[in-house]
């Protein structure tokens, strides 16, 4: 008779905290292996407790609640098959990221992470110790599973060890978050473990948005030789199973379904409405409001509220002055309309004459300057921030990652917000992004199909609208250029000499590089937002706020 092995795999959606409810989803994934016939169900790293737990997670009180939750999980799955999850566990006054077999009652292994990630937005060195490497453990039909956590599976030691002990299959639990064309990184990291000892990898990555992290799921099986057996998709919740066969060779993974994957520009467009999704379900919150301007940034976030939260559930503010012009007030009614979100107007002219007038005693005549402009702007916070307050809607805010590197925002004012959808997105993309959308529509998305973002509104110059005339290239240089020195700047950690050497010119460069270091006082105190890239600004990109250094080459 053949020997086969099920596994299930829970690509799920933890939520940071909520132990009971993490507990929850995994007894009910556990009902659903044990009815398909599962030898193990398996979820992903960390998952009683959610992930990143931050600072949390050195809380003894909260680890011995995760903890509590496991040793009951153990009993309330001790009828069926094993079940595996991740947890903290504190152990002789040192910390572990643990990852626990639950099988009859109890917890028959437990395997310690080795590598601990401190890089990017991983702190765990910081958090937690690291173990010796773990040998596999065994279940009822004799298969032999080694467990290497997350980062354990991107160097070759810990998968090497388990498979010199006896393990068969290396099942490997992620809480991996995403940012641009990381899969690709992924799948070469876990087929060189497969390639180098030959045995089958199952990989399984949670789903679901934490603060700035949106983990992206895509779980999958390789067989020997790198071979893909299943493909899970990216951002869905979903419960698989995956039977593996006992040949000759050893254990070998039967062919299952395989989902496509998305390219990077919808992948990103999804980590924003996904990222701002669950970050509304789980602070709490139903619905958001945001300052509707008739530029495309207001229009793609408005149009991401829409997707990630119903148009039920979004609410756009036009807040006009004297110098908003107006294609901008009918860009901006167009926009709402089509995304069938309510409209509102709420105008400033009032507000900045008070303004005015109380100030005039102490400005007197000297001339009006960006002091000016930045007050349009902080009336607009302030308005915006007392509907949030009076109708119990979280403000969005709406500046692209190309405006947050160089601070061409107001502090108070347009920074003003509990979270950025765009935040790590720069502008040229936010174009690319705009046309995507009005070209494309999904399940996932909750806004209609068709051009929900007016083409008007693509095609006009950027502009703040602050005073008469007003472009956006009068303070900076054009997006195409700008965005090119932020991504060497910002992303690749370039010098002025590199950008120069690209093409740029140096003063161009010199600008921009001033412009970044003096902003990040601002970004100290911006709203969170998905993080696109391997260089968002927050825990990415951790710079002084008072730093005199600049690069002289």
């Amino acid at each position: 008779m053949t020997k086969i092995f099920r596994l299930t795999m829970a690509q799920l959606n933890p939520t940071v905290g909520d132990i009971a409810g993490n507990a929850e989803q995994a007894r009910a994934a556990w009902a659903e292996g044990k009815a398909a016939g599962a030898d193990l169900v398996a979820l992903p790293e960390m998952f009683i407790t959610g992930y990143q737990t931050q600072d949390l997670v050195t809380k003894p009180a909260f680890v011995a609640d995760a903890m509590l939750h496991i040793r009951t999980l153990a009993l309330d799955c001790a009828d069926g098959p094993a079940l595996a999850i991740g947890g903290p566990m504190f152990e002789e006054d040192r910390l572990f990221n643990c990852y626990f077999i639950l099988k009859d009652g109890k917890i028959t292994a437990t395997m310690r992470k080795h590598f601990l990630p401190n890089f990017n937005v991983f702190d765990e060195v910081r958090l937690f110790k690291s173990d010796e490497i773990a040998g596999p453990f065994s279940i009822d039909n004799g298969i032999r599973i080694g467990c290497p956590i997350c980062e354990d599976a991107w160097y070759p030691d810990v998968c090497e060890a388990m498979t010199e002990s006896g393990a068969e299959v290396l099942v490997v639990p992620n809480g991996s978050p995403y940012f641009r064309d990381k899969f690709s990184i992924r799948m070469n990291n876990m087929v060189s473990r497969v390639v180098e000892n030959n045995v089958p990898l199952v990989y399984l990555n949670l789903i679901g948005g934490q603060d700035d992290q949106v983990f992206d799921g895509g779980s999958f099986v390789l067989n020997r030789g790198g071979k893909l057996a299943m493909q899970m998709p990216v951002f869905d919740s979903q419960i698989a199973h995956v039977d593996f066969q006992l040949t000759d060779d050893g254990w070998e993974a039967l062919p299952g379904d395989k989902a496509t994957l998305p390219d990077s520009l919808e992948q990103d467009y999804r980590v924003m409405v996904e990222g701002l999704r669950d970050y509304m379900r789980k602070t709490g919150f139903k619905k958001v409001l945001l300052g509707l301007s008739g530029g495309i940034d207001s229009a793609i976030v408005a149009t991401i509220a829409t997707d990630a939260l119903g148009a039920e559930n979004v609410r756009c503010v036009m807040l006009p002055s004297e110098y908003t012009s107006q294609e901008s007030l009918d860009d901006a009614a167009a926009a709402a309309m089509a995304l069938g979100v309510k409209y509102d107007t709420v105008s400033i002219a009032g507000p900045r004459a008070a303004v005015t007038e109380a100030l005039a005693p102490l400005f007197g005549d000297m001339p009006a300057d960006l002091t000016e402009e930045n007050i349009q702007s902080r009336i607009r916070g302030l308005l915006l921030m007392a509907q949030s307050n009076k109708f119990g809607e979280m403000l969005l805010t709406t500046g692209n990652k190309s405006e947050v590197a160089v601070g061409y925002a107001t502090i108070y004012g347009d920074m003003a917000g509990g979270y950025n959808p765009i935040k790590d997105m720069y502008k040229t993309r936010v174009f690319e992004s705009c046309r995507w959308r009005n070209a494309n529509h999904r399940d996932w998305m909750k806004g209609p199909a068709g051009e929900v973002i007016p083409v008007a509104i693509i095609d006009k110059p950027p502009s703040a609208e602050l005073r008469p005339d007003q472009k956006d290239e009068d303070s900076l240089p054009p997006y195409d250029i700008l965005d090119g020195i932020l991504k060497m700047l910002v992303d690749d950690e370039a010098s002025v000499a590199d950008c120069v050497a690209a093409g740029y010119d140096r003063d161009v460069v010199k600008k921009v590089e001033q412009l970044i270091y003096i902003s990040e006082y601002k970004r100290f105190q911006s709203a969170p937002g998905p993080r696109l890239s391997n260089r968002a600004f927050w825990l990415d990109r951790r710079y002084p706020i008072v730093n005199r250094w600049r690069d002289g080459s």
